[in-house]
């Protein structure tokens, strides 16, 4: 089970939530008499009826729902909690950062223990090494003590200059984009046609979906890319969409325990490229304004820079690593998204690579307590 830090690390992020930060609280107070077993269903704080309740709640401009007049309160009015300065045609939840949040993430990695879990890391590898090898790209440690200019660096493959990194970076996203849209159809579509509930798991990949697809928008304010990179990415993603949607039928779990790897990917990529425009090997970078869509977007500082979004983007993926890989740790049939009332901090998600089923049953507890809490004090 979880420690009490982790409530605290909690509780400040229940205000600060963009979208829906306080659901349908009503809802939370439904009693239930089922408690945890070891029977065949694994009945729990995830999966039991107050649980599925708690998980779907009203639209963030349903003013008249209480716990939205709690987060309107909490926000001056303004249920969102966006800033009327901010505009964007976003209307789904995402996270925006502090700046100790923003250098809390680590680089981590899950050891992949069973048959389905090592297919997935392997079919992350083979993809990157396949993009590695259409590209060129290839991975050269800089010799130590070497003596060479960047041209020179560049030159001989040590460092990549902003094109490259660019078309990384735009063809990473157009991908990373794909697998939430998929889960979120997928378990729509299953919803609609067995008459029920989705616990709250639609909603999350929604946003993650979304989310991938606002760095790429970001991205693509700095380059238009070719027609041939355009052709690259259209054949790319035609096969991952219709692979990743069988995969999804056959196996939920797998599906998102290989976007947990794959996020791993991002986060490393990012990790690389912010060590490299802090070294002064992209100085294209090291002084760019920000794009005004990532200013409005993660609500950074008007004069914040390009190397401010990298670090914003890198906690996004870390947001998706961490949630992908608790999903996979749950019974993905029967069990509540954990998150589908509030995530945790980074401070958290960036130093910890998944909650595992019954650190995922605590913190949906404790998440929801929370939420009683503030009703009863409104």
């Amino acid at each position: 089970m979880l420690q009490h830090s982790l409530l605290v690390g909690v509780a400040p992020q229940i205000t600060r939530r963009v979208g829906y930060n306080a659901l349908v609280l009503s809802s939370v107070r439904l009693s239930a008499s089922r408690s945890f077993s070891s029977c065949a269903r694994r009945y729990n704080h995830l999966n039991d009826r107050q649980a599925t309740a708690a998980a779907v709640g009203p639209h963030k401009n349903d003013t008249s729902s209480p716990s939205l007049a709690v987060a309107a309160t909490n926000h001056g009015g303004d249920v969102s909690h966006q800033n009327p300065a901010h505009h964007g045609d976003w209307v789904l939840f995402h996270p925006v950062y502090t700046p100790e949040e923003l250098k809390a993430v680590e680089v981590l990695h899950r050891e992949a223990t069973c048959f389905s879990d090592k297919l997935a890391a392997n079919l992350v590898k083979i993809s990157r090494w396949g993009y590695d090898l259409v590209s060129g790209y290839k991975h050269k440690v800089i010799p130590p003590g070497a003596d060479m200019t960047l041209q020179q660096l560049r030159k001989e493959g040590y460092v990549l200059d902003e094109k490259q990194w660019l078309e990384r970076i735009l063809f990473l996203e157009s991908i990373a984009g794909v697998p939430g849209m998929v889960a979120a159809t997928l378990r729509h579509l299953q919803s609609l046609r067995l008459m029920r509930r989705d616990n709250g798991w639609i909603h999350t990949c929604l946003e993650e979906a979304e989310n991938e697809r606002m760095h790429l928008m970001t991205f693509m304010t700095l380059r238009n890319p070719s027609i041939f990179f355009r052709a690259m990415i259209l054949g790319a993603q035609g096969v991952f969409y219709n692979m990743f949607f069988l995969s999804y039928l056959i196996s939920p779990r797998a599906c998102h325990r290989f976007v947990g790897y794959l996020e791993e990917e991002a986060v490393l990529t990012y990790t690389k490229c912010i060590k490299e425009v802090e070294a002064g090997r992209v100085p294209e970078w090291s002084d760019m304004p920000a794009p005004q869509i990532a200013i409005d977007y993660w609500r950074l500082e008007p004069n914040a820079k390009l190397l401010d979004v990298i670090y914003a983007v890198r906690s996004d993926e870390t947001t998706h690593r961490f949630v992908n890989h608790s999903l996979a740790n749950l019974d993905v049939k029967t069990d509540v998204n954990p998150f589908a009332l509030q995530e945790p901090d980074m401070h958290i998600k960036g130093k910890k690579i998944a909650f595992e089923r019954p650190e995922a049953e605590q913190y949906f507890k404790e998440t929801r307590h929370i939420l009683q809490k503030i009703s009863a004090e409104s």
